[in-house]
């Protein structure tokens, strides 16, 4: 099978408003350091300006500063807002953060997902979208080393042109895709990659095969095949040993989380229902949003998506804060040791290596001893043969 990487994807959500903000940098930057050690794959970190509990302003620094506190996870920015940007300072800060991460960064671009971000800068939700998909035409035609002239309300660019090239072959450039199919024919249009957030949403779940439907009809328009080993899907997981377990860990923050989506970001597609601990309860597990269990019931959640989708390349877990730190860690190391796995090829070959030896366990255990006890007693004659020289000499 086709080997599925795993990642985590940091908004990151630092719920209730009023949190130390070095403290919360201090705690991403720690599980940044889990995931790396796990064996994740990659980490995807977001920008936001407003609203008090996603605290992260330029993914760009935070990517750069965490680059020192990790060794083999790849780094992405999850995402940039790119309207809100001159796309041709995105695209030299792409290009060095690139080259200081040694190939080792991921770009993520979208069109901005809170509102209120926007309306400081005077941006309508209404010219979002529209903006972002010219702004990723700009963009990735100066990630290319093109010469560009462009002009909108926002920026005016004059034969501008980076002076920087990839370290490697190019950056991987992924363009986000939520309610709406602008994500997906942004990044079939370019031949970019896919970020599916909020994909396990029910309204989202519902248009995984939609999105891929636009991938194929624009990438066939535009000559540009969609890859699914590019297609990342998000949804966030807490697992315990038991579900009981996985419940109460999750009754420390999953209020205040659910609180922040239902009263204080402008956001309909990704909203809590309920008011009661009980009822956001069965919102995340009823309707397939997340994972509130074992390491069982995440690789059925992960089948599902699969089943849905018609396959993907990466699975991205939403993190939060619903759990305590210590039980948000143990959440991690169970999806490392129990659940990715099954899914990357290395577990199945183990498995079957331990029933293979199970099955001739008897048999070798039993010439083991026997050869055991041969040497042992080749090794008690030759004491006996050599005792009368050792005598003589001693002698």
């Amino acid at each position: 099978m086709s080997r599925t990487s795993f990642g985590l994807f940091l908004a990151p959500f630092h719920c209730p408003a009023g949190q130390n903000p070095a403290a919360a940098y201090a705690a991403d930057l720690d599980v940044l350091e889990l995931a790396d050690r796990l064996g994740f794959d990659e980490a995807w970190i977001g920008e936001h300006h407003s609203c008090g509990s996603e605290l992260v302003p330029d993914p760009f620094l935070f990517v750069a500063h965490a680059l020192h506190r990790t060794r083999h996870l790849r780094l992405g920015t999850g995402v940039v807002s790119l309207p809100y940007h001159n796309p041709l300072w995105t695209a030299d800060r792409a290009l060095f953060l690139d080259h200081l991460a040694r190939g080792r960064f991921l770009l993520g671009v979208g069109p901005g997902a809170l509102p209120t971000d926007a309306a400081m800068i005077g941006m309508a939700p209404e010219e979002q979208r529209e903006a972002f998909e010219e702004d990723v035409a700009v963009l990735v035609r100066l990630l290319r080393g093109e010469t560009v002239s462009h002009r909108t309300r926002r920026y005016t660019l004059v034969d501008a042109r980076s002076q920087l090239a990839p370290y490697g072959d190019g950056i991987e450039v992924a363009a986000a895709a939520v309610a709406s199919p602008t994500g997906a024919r942004v990044a079939a249009r370019h031949g970019l990659g896919l970020l599916s957030l909020g994909a396990t949403t029910r309204a989202g779940f519902d248009a995984l095969a939609l999105h891929w439907d636009v991938m194929e009809e624009q990438g066939a328009r535009y000559g540009l095949p969609p890859r699914r080993d590019r297609w990342r899907l998000v949804g966030p997981m807490h697992l315990a040993e038991t579900r009981e377990q996985a419940v109460e860990d999750v009754r420390f923050g999953l209020d205040d989380w659910a609180d922040y989506t239902q009263d204080v970001m402008a956001a309909p597609h990704f909203r809590a229902a309920g008011r009661t601990f009980d009822e956001r309860l069965a919102w995340v597990t009823g309707t397939g949003l997340g994972v509130i269990g074992t390491p069982d019931d995440a690789v059925a959640q992960i089948e599902r998506l699969q089943e849905q989708s018609g396959g993907f390349g990466t699975y991205l877990l939403m993190h939060h804060e619903w759990a305590r730190p210590a039980a948000t860690t143990r959440s991690y190391e169970l999806f490392a040791r129990y659940v990715a796995p099954r899914f990357q090829g290395t577990g199945p070959r183990l498995v079957e290596s331990a029933r293979l030896a199970r099955s001739r366990r008897a048999e070798l255990d039993r010439r083991q001893a026997q050869a055991v006890a041969a040497a042992t007693a080749r090794h008690a004659a030759d004491q006996a043969r050599s005792a009368p020289s050792r005598l003589t000499a001693s002698r």
